[in-house]
């Protein structure tokens, strides 16, 4: 939709500079046949250049476009009024570029989720110490051989013990077995100790874009999705999504920061050369996993049957839940793994629901 909109600014903008040429005589403008002098023709330019410089915020991506936009629909919209007999049609496009005007501006206002989650995660990322101590080899000998190996190969010996990162990524994702695919780019902040997580995804279903906002503070862990960023279909919270989420923050520092693992609260016990079980405790919820290597000692699959399945959009059911990973690669300093996929193992045979692709990782205190 973003292509057409785009589209939609740039050809609305270019046809008011016919008021513009015809205000300052440049040429005959059959279809404009109101008089228009150089003050309304200068108007007129003014909206076509607000209408261009929207656009180009929006090609850029820039979620400020609207600064432009706003005020180039309301001039479009007066001089169609005062020249309504030759362009009432322009107000047309003007309610078609308003309406993701009016998403735009929500999602900037102080309430909206996503200015929450940057309120919150800055202040957050801010109250973190800049330094830390040193993880040493004897700190990778604490922990079970193949979880060593793997902290090992993520760059972690020598590096600042991790107190909190942050991630973005971009995938797709589905919210039912027949559902189609769903874009979605997501960005979230985890701080170690005491331990929090805050997530943020923004996607498009049906051509409206949503927002969920994952919250994981203190004892609660809350999920809000807004539509449009005004109405809010889903507030979420209970027993059920605590341990949930709790898994989640597991599979985060498996996944995402390996060297956050030294000295986790995390009780291990070695299933194979390539095999452990971890039980992870936060607050009063423990959570177990298994966790499998290849024969590089990466990690592989990760695997809990703590987490909830909603069967039938009513019914909730617990099911294993896995995250196959790979991909590695390196992401300035650290070496994880760039694609990851979602699944629900059920007994009719495994459900993907999600896929992810790091984009970017920043740990706290930073590796140079």
């Amino acid at each position: 939709m973003k292509p057409v909109l785009i589209a939609i600014v740039v050809l609305h903008g270019l046809i008011h500079l016919m008021g513009f040429v015809k205000g300052f005589g440049l040429a005959p403008v059959t279809a404009l046949r109101l008089p228009i002098g150089p003050g309304m023709g200068a108007l007129w330019l003014s909206a076509a250049a607000l209408f261009l410089i929207a656009a180009g915020l929006l090609a850029l991506g820039r979620e400020a476009w609207w600064i432009a936009g706003l005020p180039a629909v309301i001039l479009s919209q007066v001089l169609v009024v005062l020249a309504w007999s030759d362009a009432k049609f322009g107000t047309l496009p003007n309610v078609l570029i308003v309406l993701p005007l009016v998403v735009s501006v929500a999602a900037a206002l102080p309430g909206s989720l996503r200015s929450r989650y940057r309120r919150e995660s800055a202040a957050v990322v801010r109250s973190l110490p800049e330094s830390s101590q040193v993880i040493t080899q004897a700190d990778l000998d604490a922990l079970p051989a193949p979880v060593a190996r793997y902290v090992a190969r993520s760059g972690a010996l020598g590096r600042p013990r991790i107190t909190g990162f942050s991630t973005d990524y971009e995938g797709r994702f589905r919210n039912g077995f027949d559902a189609p695919w769903m874009r979605f780019s997501s960005t979230q902040v985890n701080v170690i100790e005491p331990s929090s997580r805050r997530f943020l995804m923004e996607a498009s279903m049906r051509g409206l874009p949503v927002t969920g906002l994952h919250r994981f503070v203190d004892d609660e862990a809350r999920m809000r999705i807004r539509v449009a960023s005004l109405v809010e279909v889903v507030n979420a919270a209970g027993p059920e999504m605590t341990q949930a989420e709790t898994v989640t923050i597991f599979n985060d520092l498996c996944v995402m920061a390996p060297a956050a693992l030294v000295g986790a609260p995390v009780e291990w016990t070695v299933l194979g050369e390539d095999r452990v079980q971890g039980k992870f405790t936060r607050g009063g919820v423990t959570v177990s996993a298994e966790l499998r290597f290849d024969a590089d000692g990466d990690l592989v699959d990760f695997e809990s049957g703590d987490r909830y399945f909603t069967a039938d959009g009513k019914e909730t059911v617990r099911l294993p839940w896995r995250t196959p990973v790979s991909d590695y690669r390196w992401f300035g300093p650290v070496r994880l793994p760039g694609t990851g996929r979602l699944i629900w193992r059920r007994p009719s045979g495994d459900f993907q629901y999600g896929e992810f692709h790091l984009k970017r990782v920043r740990y706290y205190p930073a590796w140079d």
